[in-house]
This record gives structure tokens, sequence and C-alpha cells, in this order.
């Protein structure tokens, strides 16, 4: 199929629930080989517009044309996946279990139903992938696809995402992931869709001078209103003045008195008919050239106490194992955290980094060894899972307060995150994903606490969220524990890294970056130590040269020249 090629077309789409109006004479078309990222604020309508898309549900108004036999492949933002018996409705059991593989999911198709009740939100995730790309589809929409995924799942993506011959949809607010596989941008905003060229880094600056533009050109067309408007009020004073007078009384004959009169009323019925011109000239240059206001980013305030002393060490783990039956996450691990320290937990999916959380938090026995933990220590604890509220009750129900003060205060912060009054009434079931999560962090915030512990947070939160969280955390002065596979929020926050590789948990002194990086940098800087040496080798040679053997200084020069030497080879190794 020729790229150019139209795939998908969206004409005049509308969809609302109940009285909200999500989306709003939508229009665009999808052509081959197309990479678009959609992206938005939570609560937006892009989930709602992916089901669309796919035919889950059905639009009030619109018309979504595909080309002939076009088939979709949709990974859903949740994965609330059952694959108790998936191995028996495999769209194509090699194809899927090959792709399982080598997102490092080994011997799948040996997993028992107690494996897969175990699965992590990453295997979850992996194994659905699996299934999507095992359907052969010749347009994919991705709904957060990066979610739990560790490095090895996002790499694997990447690459598949490049040799796949079909256009893809991709809605996410991982920004390095959009960066590297995206070069267009669809933002939906207000029910209707912006239309931008290149990757995310590329649509975040158009944006600001997009709204930068949009917002000097609502402060001109406002001066100009305010300017007509005191124009009308001055008119409309000599006017009421002028009414004023034609009804006076004044001296002398009746004749002077009535030409007094109607030289008022004239003059009154002209400033009259001068407002309702300039009124009308309002009017009209709204209609035709009105720009409205650029909605103001949505100021996230996440508030956190840290009150009380608390002993440095707080966490100490001695031969610490854990397994499930046959299987083993980690065994004979060791390590320690420190109050106020920010420790980044990083591994593959289902090596047992959210076991380790659920045993800190008493949720899970240890296996072998001992987890010490402090007695005084307050933890606050984000779980990954957002569909564990009721789906029945408000957000506030949810949140079971009684008080005033309380109820008070948790709508004070539901409206710091965003969520309107309509949405905090609202029963949960009818939120996104996003906003139900927003709904999690304010059971955070009514605790007082010093060690708070999140488990993949940036997880269907929208970009505004992410970066106001991650300022905020920044000051944070607690202990910070994280699960994150989104790289920027991971590297912003933690110094410190517990990584699990070869069924063991590793304390490393160092950033996400530099861990990465790690093998990268020691190279580098094997080149530049080699590149010193060789400077330092060149300048003895030359101090050489240029004096006689029988010098004193000639002996201690060649005995730093063959140091370097033997320095250069134990380099080159």
């Amino acid at each position: 199929m020729p790229n150019n090629q139209t795939v998908l077309k969206v004409i005049g789409l509308e969809k609302s629930f109940e009285l909200r109006k999500i989306l709003t004479n939508v229009q665009f078309e999808i052509k081959n080989r197309e990479r678009i990222g959609l992206v938005g604020y939570n609560g937006t309508g892009k989930t709602t517009l992916a089901n669309l898309l796919f035919g889950r549900i059905k639009p009030d108004k619109g018309i979504i044309e595909k080309t002939n036999d076009c088939t979709i492949g949709y990974l859903t933002q949740s994965i609330d996946y059952g694959f108790n018996h998936f191995h028996k409705s495999l769209p194509s059991e090699n194809d899927m279990l090959q792709h399982a593989s080598q997102l490092g999911l080994n011997k799948a198709y040996k997993w028992d139903d107690v494996r897969l009740n175990h699965l992590s939100g990453g295997e979850k995730l992996k194994l659905a992938l699996s299934m999507v790309w095992a359907t052969k589809p010749d347009l994919l929409i991705l709904d957060e696809p990066t979610n739990h995924l560790d490095m090895k799942g996002i790499n694997w993506l990447v690459t598949e995402l490049d040799k796949f011959q079909g256009p893809v949809l991709i809605i996410s607010h991982d920004r390095h992931f959009l960066d590297k596989t995206v070069t267009r941008v669809f933002e939906l905003e207000n029910g209707k869709i912006n239309f931008f060229n290149g990757n995310y880094s590329d649509y975040h600056l158009e944006k600001q001078k997009r709204t930068a533009n949009q917002l000097h050109q609502y402060a001109v067309q406002q001066k100009q209103k305010e300017k007509i408007e005191m124009q009308m009020e001055q008119l409309k004073t000599w006017s009421e003045k002028a009414h004023r007078d034609s009804t006076k009384k004044g001296s002398g004959p009746s004749k002077r008195q009535n030409g007094f009169k109607e030289y008022h009323r004239v003059k009154a019925k002209k400033l009259d008919n001068q407002v309702k011109s300039k009124m009308k000239r309002l009017q009209n240059e709204l209609e035709k050239n009105n720009v409205e206001k650029p909605p103001e980013n949505v100021k996230v305030q996440f508030q956190f106490d840290d009150h009380g002393k608390r002993g440095k060490r707080i966490i100490e783990a001695n031969r610490l194992a854990k397994s499930f039956g046959n299987r083993t996450l980690f065994q004979n691990s060791q390590f320690y955290i420190n109050h106020g320290e920010r420790i980044g937990l990083i591994g593959e999916n289902g090596c047992g980094k959210s076991t380790l959380i659920k045993m800190i938090l008493g949720e899970e026995l240890v296996t072998e060894g001992e987890l010490w933990k402090s007695e005084s220590m307050k933890i606050a604890y984000l779980s990954q899972d957002v569909l564990d509220l009721p789906e029945n009750k408000s957000a506030i129900d949810a949140l079971g307060l009684t008080e005033k003060q309380e109820i008070f205060r948790a709508r004070t912060l539901l409206a710091n995150l965003g969520l309107k009054e309509q949405l905090i009434t609202k029963a949960i079931g009818a939120l996104s994903l996003g906003e139900r999560t927003r709904v999690k962090l304010v059971e955070i915030l009514m605790k007082e606490y010093d060690v708070l512990i999140l488990d993949e947070p940036t997880n269907h939160l929208d970009l505004p969220s992410r970066e106001q969280l991650e300022k905020t955390l920044s000051e944070f002065t607690g202990t910070l524990i994280t699960v994150s596979h989104d790289y920027y929020f991971l590297n912003k926050l933690c110094d410190r890294l517990f990584v699990f590789e070869h069924q063991t948990i590793k304390r490393f002194e160092m950033t996400p970056e530099e861990y990465i990086n790690k093998n990268k940098k020691s190279e580098g800087s094997k080149k530049e130590d080699l590149l010193v040496i060789e400077n330092k080798i060149a300048t003895v040679l030359g101090q050489l040269s240029l004096i006689d053997q029988k010098d004193s200084k000639y002996h201690q020069l060649d005995k730093e020249f063959h140091e370097l030497l033997n320095e250069k080879r134990k380099l080159k190794g």
C-alpha cells in the first residue's frame, strides 16, 4: 500500500456521556505508515476516541471510514487482562510466543495458572502486546503502551514499530517514547483536535509558540474591546444627560423652551444611535475575529507533610529471599535504606519490584532471611492499580470521609488536581484512569507520613500532572521509594538505585542515567586517559630529545617515559 494512501478517515465525529460533551465535530485522516501521537489532558477523550475507531462504542454523530479489510490491533490502556486460559484463545500461538520470548517472557507456553495469576503489570502488558502483534493488524492503536514496560520491552516496541508497515496511533504521556516513535501529534483539547508536525519535543515547542501568540492576540483584542466599551460608556453618559436636559423646564418663552428640549432630544437620539453602532461593531468584530483566551495549564499542587524525627536507618535486609512455589524472584540480597534517601527500583518485568514493595508494606511474607523495618515509619503508598476504587461511588464517598473539615480539604485537593466539581460528584466508573489516579493521590495527601512509596506513579497521569509531581517530589524531604519505567521521572527524582538482576537486589549509589550509561562512560573515560598519557609521552620524548644522556634529568625522564608506556599498555589491556 502506498505511504500516502488514506487508511482511516473520520468526518464530523461527536460523542457525549450523559451531559458531558467529549468530542465535537472531530475530523482527520490517517495515512499509511504514519506515526501519530495522541496527547491531551486526562479526561479529554483520548481513550474514547480509540474505542470509537476500534468499534467498541458508537458515535452520536459522524462517520468513520476504513479501507476494505483493514484490521485494527488495539492495545487497551487497562492491563486487567485474564490469562488463565490464554493458550486456548491465541490468534497465532507460534507468532505470539515468539514475540513473548523476544520481550523476555521465556517458555510462556509452560506457564500454569498459578504462574499466570502472579504476573506483574509489565508481564501482563508484554503478553497483551504479543497477542496484538500476532493478529498481524493493518493499523495499530496503542493506549499507554509503555506503562509498566521495562527498558527491554520499550526497546523491542520501538524496533517493532519501526518495522511495522501500517499506520500507528499512540496514546501516551511518555515523552521519551513519543520522541522516539512519532512524526505527527494530534492534541485533543476542549473536544476538538489540533494538529502538529514532528515528535513530542517539536509539539511542545510549537504549542508554546501558538499559546504565546494566541495570548498576545487575545490581549490585543481585549484592549480594543475595553476601548470600545469605554467609548460606549462615555456616549451613554452623554446620552443620559441629553435625555435629562430634554425634559427640563427652561425659562423664557415656550417656543424657546420647546427648541431647547428638541435640540437635546435629537442629541440624545444621535448618541443612542452611536452607542448601538459601537455595540454592533464590537459584536461583528468578535463574531468574525474572536480570539478565545488560551486555556491555562492546570496548576496541580501536591502538598506533603513531613513531621517528626526518625532514626537514620529505616529499612534493612539481610540475606532476603522471596519465592512463589518453584519460582525464585530474588535471594541472598542485602541492602538498607536511610531516612531521606531517594531510591529507584529498576529491573526487568517480573523480577520482583512490586513484590518487594508489598513485603515492605507487610502484605507479602519473607521466604528466607530478614527484612527489618523501623516501627516509627509512617508510609503512604500509591499502587499501580487504579481499578480497585468502588465504581458506583463518587470520589468523596470513595475516600470514606465524614468530617466537614476533611471533606472540604479533599474537595480543595481534588480541584487543585484538575478534577472539577461535576467530576467530583460523578461515579468513579465514569472517570478516566488518569482521573482515578488523582483520586488515589488525594488519599495519600490526606495522610501525614515520612515515607512515600510510589509504584508506577505516572501511569495514566497527563503531562502537566507528571511535571508538577516531579517538581513537588523533588522538594519532599522524607524517604522516597519509586518503581517507574518513566525514564525522565525516575532520573529527575532518584540518586540511588536498587537493581534487580540475576535473582538478587543490589544497591547502587548512582542515578538511573549514570547506571544505564556506566559502561559507555567507563569506555569514554578510558579513551580520555589514553589521550592524556599519549600527550604526556609526547612531552617527555620532546624533552629527552633536547638533553644529553649524561644530564642528571635524563634518567629521571627516561624512567617516567617507561612508566607511562606501562600505563598505556594496561589501559589498552
